[in-house]
């Protein structure tokens, strides 16, 4: 089936930036239509209760709706969307929740709790990557049934295990596992009680602004107008990703005008950009922070020594003033500046001798042999070739293995890495979304229910994750944040992991394109009210 069956075929090729035909003019985007060059080889699926990567996060994020919501230039204002309203009990363990009236998705079957609590039945049952945000509440496959329930056509409860803090389940229900599926729409593709997994894994059963039209992997995505929207229609027709993922390429689209936005510049391109009067680069700060993973499985990992000789053989000043100018800031705590509790100290430069005499310590003063798996992007392959020289100036060997996306992810899932380079970004807006991954593994086995980045690296830490529960249960904001401001601390000291820097996001942008919003988590980057001006 054609992706573009909607539209012309000389459109289509015209917004994807093809010429059609022995010397055709590359022309403007079409006017309705909106293309982005980026590099979407992350994405592995489209199903809510699946998503957990930043591409597929953010188209998500333009093409289906949650319960709630908050303005993304003051998170602590949280607000309906599904749901019109919500209360909770005296001893703070249900939430009620009552739907909008008159919502419909794009299907044009109206949203009822029903929906809702499929939803999050679902998610729970199929125990994807993100089902954590909703398991912490003590949530079960063999108890979801009972403690989230519909009350009538359009209310239902949800009952936790404990009383956390008040906004902690408001939050993890604005991530992507709590975008609002369609039930009936989804049970019309089940196969062998999957609840519709395999269909909506490269299909669509939202009620956003966008419907998610067609994923070809590490090729393109188009989003097309939701026309069922029950709210006011973008001015957008369409939105189309293409996979690009080198920065010279973009740039060269962009100036040309076959793309709107390029999203994968580099400090060379960018630089080379600021005069062009066609073109403007918008920035906004991110909760995404870049770090390496040590798995203590290897047993050279696993020694404190050379945990912390890593996190001194890393050039983070230059790696952020030069490979990623303009595009992080470093920083080197688990929580990201701007969330409650956030320690912004980074007590550690490259210092190669100090890192010497740690490993000396740790009986490895010949250095050793290990390596890192490094997803194929330029930037990405750039830091991970800084860090490979500094790590060999203190005899340490590092074999970099690059992969996709979807390469390099599913190898560290499964723990069969050594070092990986990533890039996290929060799943929800409070404290807790990093240090429930970074600081909190309570089972270290390999089928446990919970799989963490503390379990995808093997650290075993059951004091520290008794803490970060009690974190979360902390309804005194002031008492919160100093135990957040400990743990990040702790982590800080003696975690496997290498925290590097906080993202920056920079856009290169036609100066027709006006309305994008840049937000704090990629599910809040947002398209649907951009416009062009000519």
């Amino acid at each position: 089936m054609p992706i573009f069956r909607t539209y012309g075929a000389a459109v289509a090729m015209a917004a994807l930036g093809l010429a059609t035909g022995p010397g055709a003019v590359r022309a403007e985007t079409p006017p309705d239509t909106l293309i982005q060059a980026w590099a979407i080889d992350d994405v592995i699926s489209l199903d809510p209760a699946e998503v957990f990567e930043f591409t597929a996060s953010e188209v998500l994020g333009n093409s289906y709706q949650g319960l709630v919501g908050y303005d993304v230039d003051d998170v602590s204002d949280i607000f309906g969307v599904i749901a019109e309203s919500w209360e909770v009990s005296e001893d703070g363990t249900t939430f009620t929740f009552t739907i909008r009236p008159d919502l419909q998705f794009a299907s044009g079957n109206p949203i009822t709790a029903e929906d809702a609590v499929f939803t999050l039945q679902r998610a729970v049952k199929l125990d994807l990557s993100p089902a954590f945000i909703l398991t912490q509440f003590g949530l079960t496959a063999d108890n979801v049934e009972e403690m989230v329930r519909q009350t009538g056509d359009m209310t239902f409860e949800l009952e936790m295990d404990q009383a956390y803090a008040p906004t902690l389940l408001l939050y993890c229900l604005t991530a992507t596992v709590g975008f609002v599926v369609d039930k009936q729409l989804v049970m019309e593709h089940e196969e062998d009680g999957d609840f519709g997994y395999n269909w909506l894994k490269t299909n669509y059963a939202g009620s956003g602004e966008y419907t998610i039209r067609d994923w070809r992997a590490n090729e393109v995505i188009v989003l097309e107008r939701n026309e069922n929207f029950s709210g006011e229609a973008p001015e957008m027709a369409r939105v189309i990703y293409r996979h690009i993922p080198e920065a010279a390429t973009q740039r060269l689209l962009l100036e040309q005008g076959d793309i709107d936005i390029a999203r994968g510049l580099g400090a060379e391109e960018i630089s080379a950009l600021e005069d062009d009067e066609n073109i403007r680069i918008e920035s906004g700060i991110k909760g995404s922070i870049y770090y390496l993973g040590l798995n203590q499985k290897n047993e050279n990992l696993a020694k404190p020594e050379v945990r912390e000789a890593m996190k001194y053989l890393v050039d983070y000043g230059t790696i952020a003033d030069t490979i990623m100018s303009g595009k992080v800031q470093v920083h080197e705590a688990f929580l990201p500046e701007g969330f409650l509790g956030a320690v912004n100290e980074n007590p550690y430069e490259l210092d190669v001798e100090r890192a010497r005499e740690l490993l000396a310590e740790a009986g490895l003063e010949d250095g050793f042999d290990v390596t890192m798996d490094t997803r194929n992007t330029p930037e990405i392959t750039s830091i991970a070739q800084a860090i490979q020289q500094t790590m060999g100036e203190a005899g340490i060997r590092l074999e970099l293995i690059p992969g996709d996306g979807q390469q390099t992810l599913t190898k560290y899932r499964a723990r069969n890495h050594d070092i990986y380079i990533g890039r996290w970004g929060p799943d929800y807006q409070d404290p807790n979304t990093n240090a429930a991954t970074f600081a909190y593994n309570p089972d270290n086995s390999d089928d446990a229910a919970e799989k963490p980045l503390a379990w995808r690296n093997s650290w075993e830490i059951p004091e520290l994750s008794e803490r970060t529960v009690a974190a979360s249960l902390e309804r005194d904001t002031e008492a919160r944040a100093a135990t957040y401001e400990e743990l990040q601390r702790e982590v800080l000291e003696t975690g496997p992991f290498v925290i590097m820097f906080q993202e920056i996001e920079v856009f290169g942008m036609r100066d027709d394109v006006e309305g994008y919003i840049i937000g704090p988590s990629f599910n809040d980057n947002s398209f649907v009210e951009v416009t062009k001006t000519r």
